[in-house]
């Protein structure tokens, strides 16, 4: 049951405190070991279903576990990007109309869990598109960009970088929701 792939999927959900105690006051060396931290906690999104597959260890607690530890990851690196002033009292990294792209992700994300808890009520299983893994993926390079841009105030176009990928990913957030909600509204009296 605790295998490597379930291991390494556990270990991005109690990487997670530590990514938040991080980007509580940060500083730009706390943005970079933050970054660190994030990039590593990132590859073994890739890693767990990579070894699952490989070893042919897909399990059910790792189908279950996957999803949240990401969910859990993003959604709490987002607010502290949002909720986070930086050490010398600038504003947080995620401000202005770019919190509308976080917000689309976070709404998404919450729409997809109850679309998908209600969808397993009804036995209807719902695989993630390639469109929702591209999305994953571009989530994560907006905030590991937006998270570089801490600790390299003086690159102002890495934070450019973050929010356009948060932009993009916020497109395909609004996408990927869609195809979810189409499917589960199929279901629903």
């Amino acid at each position: 049951m605790l295998s490597l792939p379930n291991l390494l999927t556990l270990s991005r959900i109690f990487a997670v405190p530590i990514l938040v105690f991080l980007l509580w006051r940060p500083t730009p060396i706390g943005y970079a070991f933050t970054f660190v931290l994030y990039c590593i906690v990132g590859i073994t999104d890739y890693f767990d279903g990579y070894l699952a597959r490989a070893q042919g260890r897909i399990s059910r607690l790792g189908q279950f576990l996957d999803p949240i530890a990401d969910k859990i990851m993003v959604a709490a690196v987002i607010v502290m990007l949002l909720a986070s002033r930086r050490a010398n009292g600038e504003p947080p990294i995620i401000q202005d109309l770019h919190v509308i792209p976080a917000l689309i992700i976070l709404l998404r994300e919450i729409i997809v869990s109850g679309l998908r808890e209600f969808l397993a009520e009804v036995r209807v299983g719902v695989p993630v598109s390639a469109l929702a893994k591209w999305k994953t993926t571009l989530q994560l390079v907006a905030l590991g960009a937006l998270i570089l841009s801490g600790a390299l105030p003086t690159q102002p176009w890495v934070h450019d970088v973050g929010l356009a990928s948060l932009w993009a990913a916020a497109g395909l957030t609004l996408m990927t929701g869609y195809d979810y909600l189409r499917i589960g509204l199929r279901h629903m009296d």
